[in-house]
């Protein structure tokens, strides 16, 4: 199998110096989207991936672990991106002679997958048992595991993939509850009623990952309390002869919340004072409000300053009670607040314990019962009073309706504030605190935080950014609510005592529950009564009682992937350390996703993080540097990419970005990086296409490790330096995870080492030389080092092209059948040569003014072509002792027809292109003295004439 070689064809005295292309090239036009799907199928016939497994099994394992995607849909430019980073790092590790065993996995359960089928199901959801309704999530989720397998695997990603892990999987479920186990067995699983992110639409709590802020216009609006008691002396003395009361001043935008407010909360070391002022009513009010306030809160709510009272500090005003402004049988007290600002607002902070993680806490240390008025579906419950039954966005407008029409409003009821708000991510509604009963992952219990924050800092985090990020979160995180009231996931495995309410929720009991999981699946829970789910002789803690319910609601998704690590490796016995993962790799939203429960699930298992190193990417916009959608027509699927331009034009995309940053895609950079790919594919070409006639066996002293470059052409041997020069510094951008460098370094070596220079100049010795000669054999096994070293440098990234490439490698038995069975090219130290390196430094920039020069007179009109020149070089001294070091090579790399080289004093070496002296060869083309003695051949010179000898000489014999 070969390419472009040289052939000889005469017509009378006249040779042609000509090139023939034979069927069975390696050719240039790629076909991607046809050879793709030949080679992924000869990969599975051939079981490759397992070929890869068995070839570095028993070498030291690295472990990349597969972030679930959730199975809910096609695939989009995210997964591909991420999927590929990790099969490069997958293909580059095991050619690095790591034991790596890819496993993919789905995240199969939560809201995403469960509201989709509810929306299937319609109506008949409400009729639908729970065990139905799961099955039915499971048939959905199976549907686009197998969707999205298919396409992963037409990416050239190597993988496990008859053998995935599901996250609903018996043997995954169990594992989860067994995690679960761990931290009820070290007192972090704790049940309470405390305000977390609530969706009224999911009706279910979120985890912090599950909120996504955006901008939202909310009510805001100011609203007196009147004060019935507790004023400090001073204020009281200045309010007495104005013979009106005062009241505390509230600011808020959320007026919903006010049926539940309990409190007022101010700083401890602010000043506040007493105001009179005349309203937008044009009466009078007086107002407790913090001085460095006052100013904006009266201009916002058009009121105007008549007096004010010297300030006192917040400290003082701890025995002031107001009143509700509307339920006047409830006191408001005043307490100290360390949340409480002064960038907004009022400075008196309106207390709602029930919907509010601050105001929680602050109710907590003064014996304040959280009071939350609303149901799961957003709707007033009967202590609500007067708005009982009322959605809590149709009950805001009444609400602010009717304390302007009791005076309890002080600034206009339209009034409104544009903010960032947190919005659940599935149904994209403001979502609400509300405290509800709910379990907890307590993170300042028996050091969990402090562990978690010493693990971050011994993570390697790429980029470094990464490490700030997660530690911040997990510095200031609240506690994580870990319950859900969903059907479709990992039910926690508690039970309550029918008589006093009391949780059984030991990690004995749910070790027990995770072994039925274990062989039944979680369905069990649902279907089963609890009699036969409790362990023997189970009975209250507290009360001592024997009847039991079941929890109802099952564990946070976060919590079941963040527990993935010990549930995929749970059976390895490769590590000393349990559950140690080498690298995780998804995008940078997972900092407050996986990466976070993932290092929570590790340190409250088992007091470390489960990863050694995290990779972050970024996300996939347009060209602009805008999100993706189809609605703005930046938005091409997938699969149609693939369909038009091949897989392995978007491995070339994910490798050639800087994945650290968002990663652009456009119609305008998928063609750049085709026209890149095809002078890569041209380069094999060349390499391939003229090592048609190349032994291997015959010439094994000159290939790879037993390459003697004393034994190479000079020019030979600088080609291999600068394969090695490339070899390390591919080493070095793989191993430190700089794809792009790899990219970059490849196409640069291909498009100006190469085709610029090297092969520019090899072609007279492939083409002219006898196709035995030392030079012509020197030059086809540099080219064979060469083109193995680049097909197994770019396998990790190019793995379709690199192995349908390596089919047209002479090869001897010794070689795999794949280039994936291949290692990287090892670091050669005989192949590096700085003191030839700086020559041809020197050679290369002074060719370069000599292709100036030349291209001078050839608009000139003077020559045809570089081969018409005789080149003169008035080189200074250092310069001149390389020239003619290289003297007799001279013209055959600056491709003219003569060299001369005079030494002189100067410092600047300067060229003189003249007319080169004597004939054309026909055949070489150069221009010499000696052409037309040769009696036989006329046209040629005497190098020419020999090889032609010499070739008909061989024909007459064969």
């Amino acid at each position: 199998m070969s390419e472009p070689q040289a052939s000889e064809q005469k017509s009378g005295n006249d040779y042609k110096h000509t090139l023939s292309l034979p069927e069975t090239a390696f050719s240039m036009k790629a076909d991607l989207p046809n050879r793709e799907p030949q080679l992924l199928s000869h990969w599975q016939e051939i079981a490759l991936y397992q070929k890869v497994l068995d070839k570095n099994r028993g070498r030291p394992e690295f472990r990349l672990h597969d972030g679930p995607p959730y199975a809910n849909g096609t695939i989009h430019h995210g997964h591909m991106l991420n999927k590929i980073l990790k099969d490069i790092v997958v293909k580059y590790r095991s050619m690095s002679g790591n034991y790596v065993e890819y496993i993919p996995g789905w995240d199969c359960h939560g809201l995403p997958i469960e509201h989709q089928v509810d929306k299937e199901l319609g109506e008949k959801r409400h009729t639908l048992s729970q065990a139905d309704k799961r099955k039915a999530c499971e048939t959905y989720a199976r549907k686009w595991i197998d969707a999205q397998r298919r396409d992963f695997i037409r990416l050239g990603v190597f993988g496990a993939w008859d053998q995935p892990y599901l996250t609903m999987n018996h043997d995954y479920e169990a594992a989860v509850t067994r995690m679960l186990a761990k931290f009820s067995d070290r007192g972090n699983l704790v049940r309470g009623k405390k305000p977390v992110h609530w969706c009224y639409v999911c009706e279910t709590a979120l985890a912090e990952a599950e909120v996504e802020y955006e901008n939202h216009t909310s009510s805001s609006i100011y609203v007196k309390y009147p004060i019935r008691k507790g004023l400090p002396t001073l204020l009281e003395q200045w309010l007495a002869p104005r013979a009106t009361e005062a009241a505390s001043l509230i600011w808020t935008t959320t007026p919903w919340t006010l049926p539940a407010s309990l409190a007022i909360a101010v700083a401890k070391d602010a000043d506040y004072v007493l105001a009179e002022v005349e309203n937008r009513k044009n009466k009078r009010d007086v107002i407790l409000i913090a001085d460095s306030l006052l100013e904006a809160v009266l201009q916002a709510a058009g009121a105007k300053l008549l007096a004010k009272s010297s300030p006192v500090k917040g400290a003082a005003l701890c025995q002031v009670v107001s009143e509700h402004p509307w339920l006047f049988d409830r006191q408001i007290p005043t307490l100290l607040g360390e949340h409480v600002t002064l960038d907004a607002g009022t400075g008196l902070v309106h207390t709602a314990p029930g919907h509010g993680p601050d105001d929680f806490h602050l109710g907590r240390l003064h014996n304040i019962d959280p009071l939350a008025p609303v149901n799961g579906k957003g709707i007033f419950t009967s202590e609500a009073g007067e708005y009982a039954g009322l959605h809590i966005t149709k009950a805001n407008s009444i609400i602010v309706a009717n304390l302007d029409k009791a005076d309890r409003l002080f600034n206009r009821p339209d009034q409104t504030l544009t903010h960032s708000y947190p919005h659940c991510w599935r149904s994209h509604t403001p979502v609400i605190f509300l405290a509800t009963p709910q379990w907890f992952i307590t993170l300042d219990h028996a050091g969990l935080r402090t562990q978690a924050l010493k693990e971050i800092d011994a993570t390697t985090w790429i980029p470094r950014w990464g490490r700030d990020r997660i530690y911040k979160m997990i510095e200031t995180r609240p506690d994580w609510c870990i319950s859900r009231q969903r059907a479709w996931g990992v039910p926690i495995p508690a039970f309550f005592c029918q008589t006093c309410d009391e949780p059984l929720a030991t990690g004995d009991v749910m070790r027990h529950i995770a072994d039925i999981f274990e062989q039944q699946g979680t369905d069990a829970w649902f279907i089963k009564r609890v009699e036969e789910l409790l362990p023997p002789n189970a009975k209250c803690s507290k009360c001592e009682h024997l009847i039991f319910r079941k929890e109802t609601d099952i564990l946070d998704v976060w919590f079941e992937s963040g527990a993935s690590y010990s549930a995929v490796y749970k059976n390895s016995p490769l590590r000393q350390v349990e559950h140690v993962v080498d690298l995780y790799l998804e995008g940078s939203d997972q900092h407050r996703g996986w990466f976070h429960s993932a290092l929570l699930c590790g340190v409250g298992a088992q007091n470390r993080a489960p990863y050694e190193a995290v990779l972050t990417h970024g996300f996939v916009v347009d060209g602009q540097g805008k999100a993706l959608s189809k609605s703005k027509g930046n938005y091409t699927e997938p699969q149609k990419v693939i369909a038009q331009r091949g897989a392995e034009i978007i491995r070339l995309w994910v490798a050639g970005e800087d994945y650290r940053e968002d990663i652009r895609v456009s119609e305008e950079i998928l063609q750049r990086l085709t026209e890149s790919y095809r002078k890569i594919r041209n380069t094999l070409r060349f390499i391939f296409g003229n090592l048609h006639d190349f032994d291997v066996n015959k010439h094994q002293h000159l290939l790879g490790d037993a390459t003697d470059p004393a034994g190479l052409d000079v020019l030979d041997v600088y080609a291999l330096h600068q394969l090695e020069v490339l070899t390390r510094k591919v080493h070095k951008a793989y191993a430190e995870y700089q794809f792009h460098q790899v990219f970059h370094l490849l196409n640069t070596f291909c498009a100006i080492e190469l085709s610029s220079f090297y092969f520019d100049v090899l072609k007279d010795r492939l083409y002219v030389d006898a196709p035995h000669s030392v030079k012509r054999r020197s030059a086809q096994a540099t080219l064979w080092n060469i083109g193995y070293t680049l097909l197994r440098l770019m396998a990790p990234v190019l793995c379709f092209t690199a192995e349908e490439a390596y089919g047209f490698l002479p090869k001897s038995e010794r070689l795999p059948t794949s280039i994936h069975l291949c290692d990287l090219p090892p670091l050669r130290e005989s192949w590096f040569n700085e003191v030839l390196a700086k020559e041809f430094s020197c050679l290369i920039k002074i060719r370069d003014v000599v292709l100036k020069q030349l291209e001078e007179i050839r608009r000139e009109g003077k020559i045809g072509s570089g081969l018409g020149a005789h080149v003169v070089i008035h080189a200074n001294h250092e310069d001149g002792q390389i020239l003619l070091k290289h003297q007799q090579n001279l013209a055959s790399y600056f491709i003219v027809s003569a060299v001369e080289v005079e030494v002189g004093t100067q410092d600047v070496s300067t060229i003189q292109a003249n007319i080169a002296a004597g004939k054309k060869c026909a055949r070489c083309w150069i221009v010499k003295t000696d052409v037309g003695q040769h009696i036989v051949h006329p046209t040629l010179c005497t190098r020419c004439a020999e090889v032609v000898e010499i070739l008909s000489s061989q024909k007459e014999h064969s």
